[in-house]
């Protein structure tokens, strides 16, 4: 007798990557306002006297929230509520908190009676920087949720399939969202009176169009939980989902390392990114649109070839070996931004660091996502993803904080001179690119250790996706 196998719907290729691009869609939007205001440094402290050490504490603040435990909430949100609640509830509150920003740098804001009182305590920041960054806090919650809920779907999504290049797909996607960014921001600022209202505003109104696209996958993803079963809607594991499951992560080696890995190795590049900009501009003497038009193609770079090294990673493995070349690689650009460009300002310097730190930026979260789903069990990944990623934001919130305070430090009076609209003066970035290169360091060591641990102990890292 002949049995009919009836096909799910991730046996499909186009319903499979149709999800991926729906999951894509809202995380490009997320990472284009992330760094919506990061070329736009000088601009506002110009027109809302945020110096480089405000300038920090706002970007740090995206992660405060999540450091002070709403990550481990979210991941067990996740696990206890599946994929659809958590990602709708990620969504709104991104919009929610980029509203708050919005209103913040307008100029409804300005004036207010609320500007008034945010003014009248800690004067060292202004009123709109700390509204800003309650704003940026909200965001930063469903931006953090919705990277875990995006991880854990396409690990449902792709399971024995394409799971490498489908993460490595998303990624790209998400780093073609840095790169239109820093393109479009400082033109929607504007040359003459130059604001960061338009662009905010700009970034915000995409947030709720990927708040639809997650809708629509919601849908695809309940026909897909019919097809799976009851026990796959509910809990997407065998096992039940169990609060002691997260004292069982915390108390795993492995976990720690991949953990310590993320923060150092996402430490020197996300921060980074909120400064890279500014440095360009103040090592090359350049305009910010033309520094963001520089540092635009490094985004571009791991675009296109985190892809590629999904597919490697797919068919022939070694995701250990590519967690060690990505950390040396950004070694290299740090000492290159901090040593090099300094003595030696060229752009042709500074294109080639860039692009070499685009191919790191591949290589590490391309071997580093996929891999994850190896070494952790199936029924509390979702919470080994959050815990991963609320360690990551440690140094996520303290770094722009610290890279900030020391750019401050090492220039003084710089920032008024810069703010009383002196030409020709710029921040000296050795020391923070120092910082930075030490941080990548600290990350090759764990690279190397997780590369041990893996030949002794056997998780896979260096194997295959697709098993044959």
């Amino acid at each position: 007798m002949t049995q009919t196998i009836q096909k799910r719907l991730n046996d499909y290729a186009w319903a499979r990557w149709g999800a991926m691009v729906l999951i894509a869609l809202m995380m490009l939007f997320a990472h284009m306002f992330v760094d919506v205001i990061s070329p736009l440094q000088e601009i506002i402290q110009k027109t809302h006297g945020w110096t480089p050490d405000v300038f920090g504490s706002f970007m740090g603040s995206e992660y405060l929230l999540n450091v002070l435990g709403f990550l481990i909430v979210a991941g067990i949100i996740l696990d206890k509520m599946g994929i659809r609640f958590t990602g709708e509830l990620s969504a709104s509150l991104m919009f929610f908190g980029a509203c708050i920003k919005f209103y913040a740098v307008s100029d409804l804001f300005a004036g207010s009676g609320l500007e008034a009182w945010l003014n009248s305590w800690w004067v060292a920041m202004p009123g709109s920087a700390k509204l800003a960054s309650l704003g940026f806090m909200i965001f930063g919650c469903g931006c953090e949720m919705a990277g875990i809920t995006a991880s854990k779907a396409l690990a449902k999504w792709f399971e024995g399939k394409e799971m490498a290049l489908a993460m490595g797909l998303e990624m790209a996607l998400a780093r073609v969202g840095v790169f239109f960014i820093f393109t479009i921001s400082p033109r929607l600022a504007g040359a003459i009176n130059p604001t960061v209202v338009k662009p905010v505003a700009f970034c915000t109104a995409l947030l709720l169009i990927g708040l639809l696209c997650f809708t629509i996958f919601c849908f695809m993803d309940r026909k897909f939980d019919k097809q799976l079963g009851a026990e796959a809607a509910q809990g997407e594991s065998e096992e039940e989902f169990k609060l002691a499951d997260v004292v069982n992560i915390f108390k795993s080696k492995l976990f720690w390392i991949v953990a310590m890995l993320c923060v150092l190795y996402y430490s020197a590049i996300f921060p980074f990114q909120k400064f890279a900009a500014n440095m360009l501009q103040s090592n090359l003497g350049i305009s910010a649109t033309t520094a963001a038009d520089i540092f635009r193609w490094f985004p571009i770079g791991a675009a296109c070839i985190t892809p590629l090294l999904g597919w490697f990673l797919d068919k022939k493995g070694k995701g250990a070996t590519m967690l060690i070349l990505g950390s040396l690689l950004m070694i290299v650009c740090h000492l290159t931004f901090a040593l090099v460009l300094p003595a030696f300002p060229s752009k042709v310097i500074a294109y080639a660091a860039i692009i070499l730190l685009g191919i790191s930026f591949s290589l590490v979260p391309a071997s580093l996502w996929p891999s994850i789903p190896k070494i952790m069990d199936k029924r509390f990944l979702g919470s080994a993803y959050s815990l991963i990623f609320w360690v990551q934001n440690f140094g996520l919130s303290g770094t722009p904080m610290l890279i900030g305070w020391a750019l401050e430090k090492s220039n003084p009076g710089v920032a008024e001179q810069i703010a009383a609209g002196v030409e020709g003066v710029a921040y000296n970035y050795t020391l923070p690119m120092l910082m930075f290169a030490s941080l990548g360091g600290l990350a090759l060591l764990f690279s190397l250790w997780l590369k041990g641990m893996d030949k002794r102990n056997g998780y896979g890292l260096e194997l295959p996706n697709i098993q044959k």
